[in-house]
């Protein structure tokens, strides 16, 4: 590692921070408790439970719907998401990012609520197919906040938490740092308002990719 990194192992999530997917999803939960008969989440209900495991997700932003309709409230979502899965893109600048932090030898990662196959689906395309190193998703591992994806993903690269650093658009996200034992830095163009990530203690907040670019080079 060059002596200038203070971090070995940097763990992005994916809605929201990376991939711009933020208002599709809402729209696609809010849709999804429609179908069942729920009562539709507001617009901040449901982005607020963004990057959670998917059940964990819905049940949150739907109290109404009763359990025994969970696996037709997720078939819906998933209905939904296909419909505009195309639509959905990397920020603007992200490939850069990502290809500058790689040229400097550090393991990159993904710790996402999105499921095994979804986040598959997107690292199999050519550009992202040997960007990161190693990836968790919720439904292999426990749901954000739980600090399970960062462990083992430590685990797998034996890196200690001092030198990891978690990346997310969600106070999911920074919550599963602090339970890690890792720092963490938010960015404020994704799902959670900003005002909410000072109590989690992220050493920055990012408010765009080319801000949350620049930080990292000079302080990751």
């Amino acid at each position: 590692m060059p002596s200038s990194s203070k971090f070995d192992l940097i763990a992005f999530d994916w809605d929201g921070t990376l991939f711009d997917s933020t208002a599709i999803i809402t729209r696609c939960i809010q849709e999804a408790v429609r179908d069942v008969g729920g009562a539709v989440p507001t617009k901040e209900a449901a982005s607020y439970v963004i990057g959670m495991a998917l059940m964990q997700a819905l049940a949150h932003a739907a109290p109404d719907v009763p359990p025994e309709k969970y696996p037709e409230l997720g078939a819906r979502y998933r209905f939904h998401y296909l419909q505009h899965q195309d639509d959905i893109s990397l920020f603007e600048g992200v490939l850069p990012m990502l290809t500058a932090l790689k040229a400097r030898n550090q393991i990159l990662t993904v710790a996402t609520g999105k499921s095994r196959r979804g986040l598959d689906e997107v690292l199999h395309t050519e550009a992202l197919k040997d960007m990161f190193a190693g990836s968790r998703t919720a439904d292999e591992t426990a749901g954000k906040p739980h600090p399970r994806m960062l462990v083992e993903l430590m685990r797998e690269f034996g890196v200690a938490p001092e030198r990891t650093l978690m990346i997310g658009d969600t106070t999911h996200d920074l919550q599963m740092a602090l339970n890690a034992g890792c720092a963490s830095v938010g960015v404020s163009y994704g799902a959670h308002e900003p005002s909410a990530f000072h109590a989690l203690q992220p050493l920055y907040v990012a408010h765009s990719v080319k801000d949350l670019h620049t930080w990292l080079l000079a302080n990751a």
